[in-house]
């Protein structure tokens, strides 16, 4: 048995500040961490990525991350070596190969039926169904007829969506029958999703939800599922379903918390979530909560800063024991808040600045002001999470205090952009 530092990869990660953190925490435990990617040099675009390239990555595997095989292969020189002690990732893309992975060496993880029903939502969709867990009627559409006639049946609006996206990507809002074929065109007509994997073919139609939206965070240690708190989230202006802002923990009333957690167990549950951390997104409607997402992994975008920041629990750390067989401790020791907010274009153009960072960063309770787009950059007005410009992070006594400081902090960047160039969406 080698004397080696045990092994931890992590099979591709979000493209944020939050999907390199894992490295960063794995490193700090000890781990010799392997960053695993078809394209490794993605992630060095993100805020973290010099100081986590150059402190917490102790290795760089580029390989197939589409395959379960080629990860496996990949990984079985340390595994005979008796050095693999886990193998994870946090975006929604490759839960499926990592628990193939996982299961095929003998290591902790979320089950591969599990992962391919959290995976891909027409599956998550069907097994809601199945247990009788709320949910909007959907549809797959296969043809434009069909997409039309899915429509007319759950009235407009309603909404278009791809499914095997993430971050909202290919999310709309279509409000007439020119939206929905417009919506279904751009979908169907790529083979491929946003990491190269192969999309079902046709589109999800749904019921569109009318209400406000929450993500109920929680993790399964030692058969009990362990509910960390429900996260409010803003959202952006329709068509698109923009993640805004998040914040943790809830202002909402005890019984409406309560009855989103309740709704989010019973999903977890029915697509047959057996390991760590997971992410669902429910919307509270007039008829009650009904689940938007149920998602086998951490939660993403900034919430697991808002939630060490407002409890002290470091989910990061935290999971990172649970995929390498140790044990982990989810104990509060603050009793506090946070809150995120995220910067967005106005118009389309190409980026020349973004004013006002020094005065976000001297608001009273703001703890993170971080920039991910650069002068140079072409944006546009967001539609998915990927054109967001950069967020800021404040904490408070109270979830009024942080979000007050953030809304506050937020106000004070404003982006320059050239809309006059030519070939800018």
């Amino acid at each position: 048995m080698s004397t080696a530092p045990g092994v931890l990869a992590v099979v591709e990660s979000q493209l944020s500040n939050f999907g390199l953190t894992p490295l960063r925490a794995a490193h700090e435990l000890g781990f010799h961490t392997v960053l695993m990617s078809n394209d490794p040099d993605r992630y060095r675009v993100v805020g973290l990525a010099e100081e986590v390239f150059a402190k917490h990555i102790d290795q760089i595997i580029q390989a197939d991350t589409n395959s379960a095989d080629a990860v496996a292969a990949a990984l079985e020189p340390f595994h005979a070596e008796g050095r693999l002690r886990g193998v994870m990732t946090v975006t929604d893309y490759n839960i499926p190969v990592v628990a193939e992975v996982a299961a095929r060496f003998g290591l902790p993880g979320l089950s591969p039926e599990a992962a391919r029903t959290c995976r891909d939502k027409l599956l998550m969709r069907r097994a809601c169904e199945a247990a009788g867990v709320a949910a909007p009627g959907f549809h797959q559409a296969t043809t434009e007829e069909d997409a039309l006639a899915a429509a007319d049946r759950f009235g407009y609006p309603c909404v278009v969506k791809p499914m095997t996206e993430s971050a909202s990507i290919g999310v709309t809002l279509c409000r007439t029958p020119d939206e929905v074929l417009a919506a279904y065109r751009d979908i169907s007509s790529s083979p491929t999703d946003f990491r190269g994997q192969p999309r079902r073919p046709g589109a999800l139609v749904e019921e569109y939800l009318l209400g406000f939206e929450v993500s109920v965070e929680s993790v399964l240690l030692d058969g009990e599922r362990r509910v960390l708190g429900v996260t409010d989230k803003a959202l952006g202006p329709h068509p698109h379903f923009v993640e805004m802002g998040d914040t943790f923990p809830s202002m909402l009333s005890a019984p409406v918390r309560e009855a989103c957690v309740d709704l989010a167990c019973r999903a977890l549950d029915a697509v047959g979530h057996d390991f760590g951390a997971a992410h669902v997104e429910v919307k509270m409607t007039a008829a009650g909560p009904r689940i938007v997402e149920v998602n086998g992994r951490m939660p993403g975008a900034e919430i697991t800063q808002l939630i060490r920041e407002a409890t002290g629990i470091y989910l990061q750390r935290e999971v990172i024991r649970l995929h390498t067989g140790r044990p982990a401790d989810l104990t509060a020791t603050r009793d506090a808040a946070a809150a995120s907010r995220y910067l967005a274009a106005r118009e389309s153009g190409v980026l020349t600045a973004i004013g006002g960072a020094d005065l976000a960063r001297r608001v009273p309770g703001v703890v993170d002001v971080d920039l991910e787009a650069h002068p140079g950059d072409r944006v546009r007005p967001a539609e998915s999470n990927l054109d967001l410009l950069g967020y800021v992070v404040a904490v408070g006594d109270t979830t009024g205090d942080a979000v007050r400081r953030a809304e506050a902090a937020l106000g004070q960047l404003t982006p320059v952009i050239d809309s006059a160039v030519e070939g800018v969406r």
